[in-house]
């Protein structure tokens, strides 16, 4: 094969060169652009690299092309007419490419589709190998997923709630590695979980805050350490109501802890003497109401708790749960005790429950804040800050962090 280079300004002059030195049968072998060339005024030019066969006459061709100009008059012999098939198109790589493309994989009835569209197919139906590594990365993650979700429910997650959290994690699949997974699941958790400090600060009014729920889940306990905490550690000046006539020895206990911490105390046994007693405590910082327990199944109790609330304008009101309840006890207390407008939760025993999945349970359902834990008896040391982090941690985990 005959070998030869064409340079020119543009290829289309580099091609026509070519064609007119060796012919309509050569090929074109590359072509390739040449930046700054001294040769043409330092400027871009293209080079075509061109290749015929070395058994090819050019001079034969060119009488023929020659033959095929003259008018057939001057022929002495008459030339049976014999129809000349025409030159095909010089094809290049891009076109031979197209056509094979089109033969593999297009079926019949799309051969009139645009090429472009063609091409968008082409590429939808290539297969694409994946490496062994990403089928193991999937296989492992779906087992480390698997693993979560047992766990969760094992720190009895609601099941709805789990399928959430699994759904949210899969959107971070190309970030998980066995040794994050943990912090992106604890930080899943945490985004559902709302929060809402107390607030400890003087203000120009009193401020006033009851805190109502079952029996035995530690209400009174919590007003003491709220107090002291108020009252020791930020200089306030705090008040305290009973309303919990209705539990034998109810009342004494809270008059035993105001007597020793040295903090105000009174009782009211109607609805009507409520607002007397806010009335008396106008000078406080804050006051708090101490409720009697009640069972969330006795409508009529709660309506009395109510009427009693209802005679004043009470700022905040905290829900009391027990985390050693079971998820459906919990859940039913925490619905029926919105006859009483609570804005804040607070969950008691954390020492004595062995999971802490309700806390996630309570707070997706109902979308109320957190504002305390406590985690004993003792005044006022067992009480916890509620922190997203802290908490989230917990259910995962099943452990109370120091």
């Amino acid at each position: 094969m005959q070998i030869k280079k064409y340079i020119a300004l543009t290829l289309k002059e580099a091609s026509q060169q070519m064609k007119s030195e060796l012919g309509s049968n050569a090929i074109v072998l590359s072509t390739r652009i040449i930046e700054d060339d001294p040769r043409y005024g330092r400027k871009r030019v293209f080079e075509l690299t061109a290749g015929v066969e070395d058994d090819y006459d050019k001079s034969r061709a060119e009488s023929s092309r020659a033959a095929g100009e003259r008018s057939p008059m001057k022929s002495q012999k008459a030339v049976p007419s014999v129809p000349l098939k025409p030159q095909p198109k010089q094809r290049t790589f891009a076109d031979e490419l197209k056509e094979l493309s089109e033969k593999v994989y297009m079926p019949p009835e799309k051969e009139d589709m645009p090429f472009e569209l063609k091409a968008q197919l082409l590429s939808a139906k290539m297969p694409v190998q994946k490496p062994a590594g990403v089928k193991k990365k999937k296989d492992t993650l779906e087992r480390e997923l698997k693993e979560i979700s047992d766990t969760l429910i094992a720190r009895e997650v609601q099941k709805s709630i789990v399928d959430v959290i699994i759904d949210q994690l899969g959107k971070y699949t190309e970030f998980l590695q066995p040794s994050n997974i943990d912090s992106y699941v604890i930080s899943t958790i945490s985004s559902m979980i709302p929060t809402s400090a107390f607030e400890v600060q003087k203000k120009q009014k009193t401020k006033v805050i009851a805190l109502v729920g079952p029996t035995g889940v530690g209400k009174t306990t919590c007003i003491a350490k709220l107090a002291v905490i108020s009252k020791i550690l930020h200089n306030l000046n705090i008040g305290l109501i009973s309303l919990d006539t209705f539990r034998l020895g109810a009342i004494d206990q809270l008059k035993i802890f105001s007597e020793i911490s040295n903090i105000e105390m009174r009782v009211a046994y109607e609805p009507s003497e409520i607002p007397g007693l806010i009335a008396e405590f106008r000078k406080k910082d804050i006051v708090f109401i101490d409720t009697a327990g009640r069972s969330q199944n006795n409508a009529s109790l709660l309506k009395e708790t109510n009427r009693f609330l209802s005679n004043t304008k009470v700022d905040e009101i905290y829900l009391v749960l027990s985390t050693t309840s079971t998820t459906k006890n919990i859940l039913d207390v925490a619905q029926k005790f919105k006859v009483l407008n609570y804005n804040g939760v607070v969950f008691t025993k954390l020492d004595e429950a062995v999971s802490f999945g309700n806390i996630l349970n309570v707070t997706a359902n109902f979308n109320v804040p957190v504002k305390y834990l406590t985690n004993g008896q003792i005044i006022p040391d067992d009480i916890i800050a509620a922190d997203p982090q802290f908490i989230a941690n917990m259910i995962y985990t099943g452990k109370i962090s120091k």
